[in-house]
Order: structure tokens, then sequence, then C-alpha cells
């Protein structure tokens, strides 16, 4: 695995600077940390017409989505930790929190998971994302598992989840977006 560096690659753009009127705008719907937005927005800032159509995708499945919101956090937590994403684990260990996870099962997620009595719907959310993961693909013994309880319209979304934030994850690593103030890094 390559070493995550260390500080910043990107620094985040100065937030109190902003005069594009578009960037203001979008920033002024980001999520925000003491009423300023997140770091990686401050990061993204860079490319503002980019930033705005992440944030029209990522908004719509943290807000708008069919998923229950428990079960997004699952998936997305286990994609985080799956890239070692300190980032993207411990922002949305928080939201995680909010949605209904447990302390208990947020640390599992960092673990194998037969090392937690997880039920069978929960195995094979985590399954998907350790399989795409892995191979890119989810197994076939996983997508049967998750076709007992998810609509094709909702796994079409899981996938898009998934993809999404090992797309996040990816870009939180290589451009060295440091946690925010209050975050917190990797569960003991």
């Amino acid at each position: 695995m390559t070493e995550r560096p260390t500080g910043p690659r990107i620094e985040p753009i100065d937030l109190d600077g902003v005069t594009d009127e578009e960037l203001k705008e979008t920033l002024a719907g980001a999520l925000t940390v003491d009423g300023r937005p997140l770091n990686i927005f401050g990061v993204l800032g860079h490319h503002p017409k980019l930033l705005k159509r992440f944030n029209l995708l990522g908004g719509f499945i943290l807000n708008k989505g069919l998923l229950p919101e428990r079960e997004r956090e699952l998936v997305i937590l286990r994609v985080g930790w799956n890239a070692q994403a300190m980032y993207e684990f411990g922002q949305h260990t928080v939201i995680g929190k909010r949605c209904g996870l447990t302390d208990d099962e947020i640390v599992a997620l960092t673990k194998s998971p037969h090392d937690y009595d997880w039920s069978p719907d929960d195995r094979a959310l985590i399954a998907l994302a350790d399989d795409l993961h892995q191979d890119d693909c989810v197994s076939d013994g996983a997508w049967l598992a998750l076709t007992d309880r998810w609509s094709d319209a909702e796994l079409v979304e899981l996938l898009i989840v998934a993809g999404f934030y090992r797309l996040v994850s990816g870009f939180l690593n290589s451009a060295g977006v440091q946690l925010d103030d209050g975050v917190p890094g990797v569960p003991t």
C-alpha cells in the first residue's frame, strides 16, 4: 500500500477571500464545521465548476437517495476503511453515528466481517464494499444476498454510493486533505 501523505499536497483555498459568486454560493451549501466549509470543499474549491457538480451528486447521495441512511453509511465507512482514507472514515464516523451506527459497529468495520455479529443484510453490504475494493466487481454470492433485500433501483444506488466514495477516498488520500477540527481519525 502506498504511504499516505502526512500533510496537504493541495492546500485548501482561502475561504475568507472567495470573490467568485458561483463559488460563494456553492460553498454556502456545503457541509460545515463551526460555520466553515469542510477541508474537502476548500481543496475542491480550486476547481469551482467541478466542486458544484461534485456537491450535486454527493448531496443527492446523502440527502435524497433511496437507501436508509444507516445502511448507506455502513457502505461508505467500509469503502473509506478499505481505501485507508482517514478523512473519509472520520467524517462518516460522525455522520454514521447520527444515522444509527454504534461505536462497536464502526470499530467492527475496521476488522474482518467475521469478527462481528452482523445481520445477513449488513454482511452483504460489507461484502459489496469489499468485493469492489478487491476486484471492481461484486461477487455472485454477495449479489445474490443483496437481491434478497434491495430493489434494482436500490442496487444501482448501492453501486454508485460505493463507487463515488471510492473516488472521494482516492482524492482525499492523494491530495492529502487533512481532518477537520473535532473529527476523529481511526477508532481505537
